[in-house]
């Protein structure tokens, strides 16, 4: 199988540092810091990659379930909403929304609510992020109009 990476720098304390984080692809490279992660300073954090990479395999994996029940979807839209919360043990994420919303014809609503739900158990970082005590999800079907 792949083997994907990417890398973080860090210099200084926790609280006055910063570093800087890089896909091994070199598509983003970007600084983080304590404010850019526990408060709102400028800069990304991890958990907002986690909510990059669970909204990106979601969508692919909702598309490859509606593919495979006979029906394409013309877009998909899919936000991950990543809540880091504290804990007894520490910082945690404790909570991730997914919403989507999916332009699709000739599919049921209670067929894409259970082929959504199977996509959100399926999709590998799902599955990575089992740890997560709730994962929820809000998906909305809009009927494609023929010709677009």
């Amino acid at each position: 199988m792949t083997i994907r990476e990417a890398s973080a720098k860090w210099q200084g304390t926790l609280k006055e540092g910063a570093g800087r984080l890089r896909l091994g692809s070199g598509v983003f490279e970007g600084a983080y810091s304590f404010p850019s992660r526990f408060e709102n300073g400028p800069g990304t954090n991890p958990e907002e990659l986690i909510a990059a990479a669970h909204a990106g395999c979601f969508s692919m994996a909702l598309s490859a379930i509606l593919g495979g029940a006979g029906h394409v979807a013309r877009n998909i839209h899919t936000i991950a909403k990543v809540h880091l919360g504290a804990t007894a043990a520490g910082p945690t994420i404790t909570r991730i929304e997914l919403e989507t919303e999916v332009e699709a014809a000739g599919l049921a609503a209670d067929e894409f609510e259970r082929l959504a739900q199977s996509a959100k158990a399926g999709c590998l970082v799902s599955r990575a992020l089992a740890g997560v005590s709730q994962i929820t999800l809000n998906a909305t079907l809009v009927e494609a109009t023929k010709g677009q």
